[in-house]
């Protein structure tokens, strides 16, 4: 079971769940003074504001990157409207908070983003693991 690393200011709160990342980038390039990959620890989350960070966090395309506010009793996600987006040459990501039943039956509830693989090739299926680089998809 992969850990989960959990970074504060002590206003919010970043959770990170290295299973789910499928290294896109996107938090790095967004947020280059916080999100540093080859610096450890990665998070340096005292280089921006509290909103800065939750917006980029929200930006996520596999919820791997998810927050909670420190002064919340329920710290569950929030449901937010859903919302569809297909990445160019990339994964489709669907913003919001979603039920997904399995092929073999058993159900999950992803929360704020989610990418799905258009390509064929993830080893995660239905879930994009980034394998769509390595095979140069195009769509």
């Amino acid at each position: 079971m992969s850990k989960i690393k959990e970074y504060t200011n002590g206003e919010v709160t970043i959770v990170w769940e290295p299973v789910k990342c499928i290294h896109s980038g996107i938090c790095a390039k967004g947020l280059p003074q916080v999100f540093q990959p080859r610096v450890r620890p990665w998070i340096n989350i005292n280089a921006a504001e509290t909103d800065v960070l939750i917006n980029q966090v929200k930006a996520c395309p596999s919820g791997a990157l998810s927050f909670y506010m420190n002064d919340e009793k329920d710290k569950s996600a929030e449901v937010l409207e859903t919302k569809v987006e297909v990445l160019e040459n990339g994964p489709l990501l669907v913003y919001g908070t979603l039920k997904i039943t399995h092929k073999d039956g058993h159900e999950e509830v992803k929360n704020r983003t989610t990418a799905f693989c258009r390509c064929g090739q993830s080893d995660n299926k239905p879930y994009c693991d980034g394998t769509h680089v390595k095979e140069d998809f195009k769509g």
